[in-house]
């Protein structure tokens, strides 16, 4: 195991990150792999340093759970009617907001039993959710994200990403860090950091050989690169893929995050 983590410790993307302006891949290292189950649609994903919670989708099989060790059987877990598509989620004060896919309904649960709360609505599809600590910050499979209040679910901004030349639709799960919105893209190895106030793409972390690796030859049309956590107290990201069996914590260069961390400093 230690000559694996050793390994992926020095897994980089050795294209220098290059600025703003011009958007690139960004340098970082595996600091820890943890394994899990292979058989979730991971739609969102979130840790506060001590648990993890978890949404997956498919229609008939959609649930929202929460555990505290990622190999082991949730903690608890909340089941969504069969004709729910279960998407991604953010916490907000003591509260989980779910989306789904395209019920368009936003459901919100109380965080210390998962019992159902409140039911909101919105136009459209549900994909990624987010929290700034003041909005919640949706995106609906396009390029533009959208920013709504927590009490009623209403816009308040949109925010079309750009940068690099390139169509950046299809943005999927999303995480507020460090003052980026990073986002998935369906279908697209790549993890990009978006200025939440003026929508342009920072740069990327590309996920593909971590895919290969998490995979092992394994192929599925549906296991792409999906989910991002930010872990708080070691300053990095978690980040893994549907019916993915690993979770990878993952420190930038750059872009908010500190010095790469000493691979003495790891168990």
């Amino acid at each position: 195991m230690k000559t694996t983590l050793a390994a992926l410790l020095w897994l980089t993307l050795f294209t220098p990150a290059l600025a703003a302006a011009d958007p690139g891949p960004v340098d970082f290292q595996v600091l820890e792999r943890k394994s899990r189950p292979a058989d979730r649609f991971t739609q969102g994903l979130y840790f506060d340093g001590e648990r993890w919670l978890e949404s997956s989708g498919l229609y008939g099989r959609s649930w929202l759970a929460e555990y505290t060790d990622p190999s082991a059987n949730p903690v608890r877990r909340k089941w969504l009617a069969g004709n729910r598509f279960a998407e991604g989620l953010a916490v907000f004060n003591d509260y989980l907001y779910l989306l789904t896919y395209r019920a368009g309904e936003l459901q919100i649960y109380d965080l210390r039993n998962f019992n159902l709360v409140h039911l909101l609505h919105y136009k459209g599809e549900g994909w990624g959710l987010t929290s700034d600590g003041e909005s919640l910050i949706m995106s609906n499979g396009s390029d533009t994200l959208t920013f709504r209040t927590p009490d009623g679910f209403e816009v308040t901004r949109h925010l079309k990403v750009t940068g690099g030349g390139q169509n950046w639709a299809m943005l999927n799960e999303l995480e507020y860090v460090n003052g980026l919105i990073w986002a998935n893209i369906w279908q697209d190895s790549r993890v990009i950091a978006i200025d939440p106030e003026t929508g342009e793409v920072q740069g990327w972390l590309d996920l593909a050989q971590l895919a290969k690796q998490s995979l092992r030859g394994r192929r599925h049309v549906d296991a792409v690169a999906n989910g991002i956590a930010w872990d708080e107290s070691r300053n990095g990201l978690w980040v893994t893929g549907k019916y993915w069996p690993d979770l990878y914590l993952l420190r930038p260069q750059g872009l908010g995050f500190d010095s790469p961390e000493e691979a003495s400093g790891l168990e």
